[in-house]
């Protein structure tokens, strides 16, 4: 065995030898004849090259292949890093967006209350309504309005569609409002056209009813329920809602006040009026008991 490794060796060796140097031979001739300047030795280097280089487009496809690869992974981290950018700007557009429609939903609202139509007489203040200080049984919402601005009980507040309610309990810095829904809540109204009067009360529901209406027949589903100003504590001629028929077949008010969506609401002042306690005051102003001295008169005689 190891005699015939021995001839094997020295029988590859110079084989290996031989090639070797044949293959170093054709280098050196290949290399020198490329640096011949010779115009024989360029066209029988150009006819080299147009039978060679075509033929290794082969050898080429992996190379392009692989540099197609690189490329396209260098556009994906491209691509993925602009997406989560984009992504970025897209939830900060969200924001801005919710936050443009917060302040357009609180324009809107507060252009409304410009719209609502009172008595130029009747001052208001307006009030940021902070919770639902409500309950299943007892329906009323907080303001941030109080004494410090000359808040009093009994005044009516609106939105800008209609009247909501009237305060009731005033502190410092806050004040409640009993909507017209709480069960707590009456309020004398009118019906438009018929001119009739009814109380309204509330019963914790969204379309409370009418009583101690005289003449239901004169009254039809669909006229406009406005405040009467009965009473003295509210002002009169405040939208109150439209007349509906109930399922249990009685007159109620549909409320003209979004009570989903209450985020402003304007109190209106009453006007004191000057009370009449004696049957002459309205025909002259009472005052105070005044002695007239009347200037003596002196009547002229002739002599006879």
């Amino acid at each position: 065995m190891a005699r015939e490794r021995l001839n094997s060796e020295d029988y590859t060796r110079p084989v290996r030898r031989i090639v070797v140097g044949t293959v170093v031979i054709l280098c050196l001739a290949l290399f020198l004849f490329w640096r011949i300047d010779s115009p024989r030795a360029e066209r029988m280097r150009a006819q080299i090259v147009d039978t060679v280089v075509p033929s290794m487009d082969w050898a080429l496809i992996p190379v392009t292949r692989a540099s197609s690869m690189i490329d396209n992974f260098q556009s994906y981290s491209r691509i993925y890093e602009q997406n989560r950018e984009l992504r970025r700007e897209l939830q900060q557009m969200k924001a801005w967006k919710e936050a443009a429609l917060q302040l357009e939903q609180e324009n809107a609202k507060l252009l409304d209350l410009n719209k609502v139509r009172l008595d130029p007489k009747l001052t208001f203040i307006t009030g940021v309504v902070l919770a639902d200080a409500g309950s299943p049984f007892r329906k009323s919402v907080l303001l941030n309005i109080g004494q410090r601005d000359g808040i009093r009980d009994g005044w009516a507040a609106t939105d800008g569609l209609g009247l909501v309610g009237r305060i009731s309990g005033v502190g410092t810095a806050s004040s409640r409002v009993i909507l017209l829904s709480d069960s707590n809540s009456r309020v004398p109204v009118a019906i438009q056209p018929s001119g009739q009067k009814a109380i309204l009360a509330g019963d914790n529901s969204p379309i409370p009813p009418l009583d101690f209406l005289d003449g239901s027949d004169r009254v039809r589903p669909g006229d406009r329920v406005v405040s009467s100003g009965d009473g003295g504590v509210l002002p009169a001629g405040v939208l109150v809602g439209t007349v509906v028929q109930g399922s249990d077949s009685r007159l109620r008010v549909r409320l003209a006040a979004d009570y989903e969506r209450l985020e402003f609401l304007r109190v209106l002042r009453s006007i004191e009026t000057e009370r009449i306690t004696e049957p002459g005051g309205l025909v002259a102003p009472e005052r105070d008991a005044q002695t007239v001295a009347l200037p003596p008169q002196t009547v002229e005689g002739t002599d006879g």
